[in-house]
């Protein structure tokens, strides 16, 4: 988190899905534990990355409706939802059953673990968070179920921002660029794609987790309070070009 920039988070309770392999999810996490919150995370492994082995731990597949709801049965009251579970096979994804799963991960996962947790959200009159991408924006022919799945999760934060404004929650997305994570390490092996993509950014590189935490600190925060259904990039300009 860029330095002179706080967030006061003491106290409130915070669920990240899709946490266990140290990318944007992870820091995201770890950035509302520094800020004082109550941290819990969820991934598909068996365990989190080592560095995030003292946060409360759930295996969750996110494609079992009936394990969601477990999940969610473990939480009275949350204030903050980061839905992050994403899963993506660059160059195989024209596959139907492929891109079925791929959906059922990206798109309705992310719409069962806000409806489990719908409850618990209106207790606190919370905030959603939906990772997107900037995906949701542009063709993909290497990446077509994702992004597919995340142009849906976007119109889905406009449609739950509509439906759950009258419960006090507020739902927004964040629309990473090129982010250097394990997600994307295969479209990294191939130095002329790295290149192009810097050389189409403004900012001249790709993106780190941590350069998405500020984004959802603030949409978790009340100096976000007139904000909801909103999808707001954070791709160092790529989407500007």
């Amino acid at each position: 988190m860029s330095a002179g920039v706080s967030f006061d988070f003491s106290g409130a309770r915070v669920l990240v899905i899709g946490a266990s392999r140290g990318g944007i999810g992870a820091a995201i996490a770890r950035a509302f534990r520094a800020a004082g919150a109550e941290v819990g995370i969820t991934g598909a492994e068996d365990a989190p990355a080592p560095e995030d082995a003292a946060l409360p731990y759930t295996r969750l597949d996110v494609t079992d409706t009936a394990a969601v709801d477990a999940c969610a049965a473990g939480h009275a009251r949350l204030d903050v939802l980061v839905n992050c579970a994403a899963t993506t096979r660059r160059g195989e994804e024209m596959a139907p059953a492929l891109f079925s799963h791929i959906l059922d991960v990206n798109l309705t996962g992310s719409l069962r673990t806000a409806l489990a947790l719908h409850p618990a959200l209106k207790a606190a009159r919370g905030r959603v968070i939906n990772i997107a991408s900037m995906y949701a924006r542009f063709g993909s022919p290497r990446n077509p179920a994702y992004g597919a799945s995340k142009a849906g999760v976007e119109q889905l934060t406009k449609s739950l921002a509509i439906a759950w404004a009258p419960d006090g929650i507020r739902v927004n997305a964040i629309a990473p660029g090129f982010i250097v994570t394990e997600q994307s390490a295969r479209a990294r092996q191939d130095p002329a794609f790295v290149a192009g993509i810097e050389a189409r950014t403004p900012m001249r590189r790709w993106g780190q987790p941590d350069d998405i935490v500020g984004a959802a600190l603030f949409l978790a925060s009340d100096a976000s309070g007139f904000v909801t259904g909103a999808c707001l990039p954070v791709d160092g300009g790529y989407s500007v070009v």
